[in-house]
Formats: C-alpha cells, structure tokens, sequence
C-alpha cells in the first residue's frame, strides 16, 4: 500500500512574481530619478540666472544706462511707493519738471539726505535756476523747504519695484553673505560636475535606459 508525502508549502512569492514587480517598479524608480535631475538643474539654472539678472540691474545698469536706484525707507508715499520698494529714476532736465512729476533729490536742509517726494509747485528763480516744492503723498502737509536744483537736471521716478529692497537688505546680512560667498561657487560647481556626469551615464542610467 503507497504512502503519500504531502509537499512543503513555499514562502514568498514565485521566482516569476518578483521578477514582475521589479519589471514594474523600475521604470518608476527611473521616472522619479529623472524627474529630481531635471528639477534640481531648472532650480539651479533659476537661481544663477536671477542672481546674474539683479547683479547686473543694480550694479551694471546704472552706471552704462544712466538711470539711478533707491530704496524706499519711509511710507511716505504709500501706497504708490512703499518701504521696501526700489525706485528706479532717469534723468530729466529741470526745464521739463512739472507739478505731479516724483524726484529724488537731496533735501536742503539737515543732513541733506535723500529723498523721494511729488513736486507740488516749480519755481522759476530770478538768477535762471529751476527751484521746486514738494510733498509725501502720505504726509499731512507739504516739505517745509524749497529745494534748488542746481545740476540742470533731476531724477524723476520711472518705475517702482515692489519688496527688492527688502531682499538687498536681507543678503546683506552677514550670515546671508557667508552663505552666498561659498555656496554660490559650490552651486556652480555642482552643476557643471552634473552636466559632466550626465554625459556619461553609469550603471543605474543605463539600467533606466539613459
């Protein structure tokens, strides 16, 4: 009379059921590793490019295109121009200076500080020079000065940009310029060895197809 042995049950899953779920996690795996990579290098490129873009406005622009940058200290011409903001002013000759017009100029008084204000009248002084009054937008009352401008021309405001000031003062710190003094060349450096390495793919890019 035959015995029958009853077979030992298998743990695990089949030799060909993890092969499967590799098969099908892989192409996964590879997505998201291509997907950090192009991430890392849109946020890098990003960051260098704006860098370069306020580099060059604040440091380069003036001094080849003429106009001049300042930032806003006060709020005394809110809500137009805000502490924090930048404005930026061309050169306009004081013959062409009107009522409303918005200059930066150095107070006569004081510590002749400068300062960003509406012309609210323009006087024509006896001895050919252009003088003028002015005002906050946000103030009570008018300057308690008559300003001469004397150099034949006055900065008038041609555009306001909003909170960069707020961010010169902010790398202006001496952590944020630590940070910025070496992380910016480690950054770059960074990116060109990814660029080197993408161009020779190793084994992990080759099994995703790289």
């Amino acid at each position: 009379m035959s015995s029958l042995h009853a077979l030992p049950a298998r743990s695990g899953p089949a030799p060909c059921t993890r092969a499967a779920a590799e098969q099908t996690a892989k192409p996964a795996r590879c997505a998201l590793r291509r997907i950090a990579g192009t991430a890392a290098r849109a946020l890098t490129t990003t960051l260098l490019i704006i860098t370069a873009a306020v580099f060059l406005f604040l440091a380069v622009g003036p001094r080849f295109l003429g106009y001049q940058t300042s930032t806003m200290l006060t709020g005394s011409m809110s809500p137009l121009i805000n502490p924090g903001d930048v404005v930026v002013s061309i050169k306009t000759p004081t013959s062409q200076v009107k009522a409303g017009d918005i200059i930066t100029y150095a107070i006569p008084v004081d510590d002749h500080r400068i300062e960003t204000h509406r012309v609210t009248e323009v006087i024509a002084n006896p001895d050919g020079t252009t003088a003028v009054r002015t005002k906050g937008d946000a103030n009570n009352g008018a300057d308690p000065w008559t300003a001469t401008l004397n150099d034949g021309y006055v900065h008038t405001t041609a555009a306001v940009i909003p909170h960069l000031g707020d961010a010169i003062r902010a790398l202006s710190e001496p952590m944020v310029r630590t940070v910025l003094l070496y992380g910016a060349p480690a950054l770059l450096v960074i990116t060109l060895l990814t660029s080197i390495w993408r161009k020779t793919p190793g084994p992990a890019d080759r099994k995703c197809g790289a």
